[in-house]
């Protein structure tokens, strides 16, 4: 694969993943300068990452049926403007809508650049090393957002933080339209009332958390079941809900989205805390939280390994059982160093976590559906982030009243540990070895292989 062109997928790419955490950093910034509050704060972040995660999947689909070189100009093209009107804003309102059409334009974005890597490698040799590169590049987004987002804060302001998208954009564009050639097309449809109730589900349960509203909450449930009644009648669902019949599928879903509830949650908690109640600088706040980010990323290739040797339940037990270790510091946080462990034990469990939790999703799945086993998987992390963020600042409240924040944090500190001890219990019942023989050993290997090369070819793994 020519380098200039996987540079460029990898530039998409890792912008799409940034978005999810630089701005973060620059919360209590725009926040004051845009007289905003907390919920509208949450708004920031979660009107994009509600978007992504309700339309992922079907901007993998879309690829597949138009074809992903199109998709991906379109996303490029939608997330470059929203990008810009991100940073012209004038007001909360203005910049929540802004990231919200950033959603769309990330969920066009993501699976097809995965996607066109597959199309441009048909040899697995060169596939795979095309895609550990793809796999690094996105891991490396988590810690370089915080460090981005507070240089540019400290610096310039808010405003670069999304105006500096827009150059890259354009050049990835232009690169995207001269290196990939227009690829196949798969006949199919769009599950456009799935994508839809998906949408409407999750953003009303969101703004029901944020805005303490029985009606949106109301509104979400309905959504939520008309959604499930679409996907089980529909003859290309959005969401197939067989896969979930798997007991290994469903469990590592349900323990991904636990892990991003409270990772995505907690990263904006402790964003506020830094900032807003230890009154660190922007940049010093984004290196503060590099013993959360470093750990992540580290751990991720050692994940792998353990789950190719091991399969993938006793490093997502082990990575659960250190990270809610890690959560119960939360109840003596008072200064950065009492907050440290609780960075570090967060981290270091996400990173066990992250691997093996999505080879887990893939495992039980036809060869042929493990791409859209994976992206069911990613889709339900990127939902129960955008709740986390609602939830964990919901229970937080205002961090200038000092005392009830560290009151939220405590609480805070020990609904995440209950949650992943919950999550450790349930992989002990559902991400067991699977017997492929006599001895049932050697699955984990197969296991991979599928993630890889069903990922790649459909493009709705990240």
């Amino acid at each position: 694969m020519r380098p200039a062109l996987l540079i460029t997928l990898c530039t998409g790419m890792f912008l799409v993943q940034l978005d999810v955490t630089v701005v973060n950093v620059a919360l209590p910034t725009l926040g004051e300068q845009l007289h905003a509050g907390l919920s509208a704060l949450q708004w920031v972040v979660d009107g994009y990452s509600v978007v992504l995660a309700a339309l992922l999947l079907a901007g993998g689909a879309l690829g597949d049926v138009l074809g992903h070189r199109g998709v991906v100009l379109t996303g490029l093209a939608v997330f470059g403007a929203a990008s810009a009107a991100c940073g012209f804003a004038q007001s909360a309102a203005w910049l929540v809508a802004a990231r919200a059409v950033q959603g769309i334009g990330a969920a066009l974005l993501l699976p097809g650049t995965l996607a066109v890597i597959n199309q441009q490698c048909p040899d697995p040799g060169t596939r795979a090393r095309a895609l550990g590169v793809w796999a690094g590049v996105s891991a490396l987004a988590l810690p370089a957002g915080p460090l981005l987002g507070g240089a540019l804060v400290s610096v310039a302001g808010w405003r670069p933080v999304f105006l500096l998208n827009v150059p890259i954009v354009v050049a990835a564009a232009l690169a995207v339209r001269k290196l990939v050639g227009p690829g196949a097309r798969t006949p199919g449809r769009i599950d456009v009332p799935g994508a839809a109730t998906a949408a409407l589900a999750l953003g009303a349960g969101v703004y029901a958390v944020i805005g303490h509203q029985p009606l949106a909450a109301g509104i979400a449930v309905t959504a939520a079941a008309a959604f499930l009644v679409i996907e089980h009648r529909s003859e290309a669902p959005m969401l197939p809900l067989g896969l979930l019949k798997s007991r290994r599928t469903a469990g590592a879903t349900a323990i991904s989205a636990v892990m991003n509830f409270v990772g995505l949650g907690s990263v904006l908690v402790f964003t506020l805390y830094l900032q807003s109640v230890l009154h660190l600088e922007p940049l010093d706040a984004g290196l503060a939280l590099l013993p959360l980010f470093l750990p992540l990323v580290l751990l991720g290739p050692l994940s792998g390994r353990l789950t190719a040797k091991l399969g993938p339940r006793p490093p997502i037990i082990a990575g659960l059982v250190l990270g809610a270790l890690g959560l119960f510091g939360l109840l003596r946080v008072d200064t950065y160093p009492t907050l440290l462990p609780t960075l570090l034990g967060l981290g270091a469990g996400m990173g066990l976590l992250t691997a093996a939790v999505v080879t887990a999703a893939v495992t039980d799945a036809p060869p042929e559906r493990a791409g859209i086993a994976g992206g069911v998987n990613n889709a339900a992390r990127q939902a129960a982030g955008a709740l986390g963020v609602a939830v964990f600042g919901a229970v937080a409240g205002d961090p200038t009243h000092r005392t009830t924040f560290a009151h939220g944090l405590h609480a805070l500190g020990v609904l995440s540990a209950a949650l992943w001890l919950a999550a450790a219990a349930l992989a002990a019942v559902t991400t067991g070895p699977r017997a492929t023989g006599a001895n049932g050993a050697g699955w984990p290997l197969r296991a991979r292989g599928t993630l890889w090369r069903s990922a790649a070819r459909d493009g709705r793994v990240r």
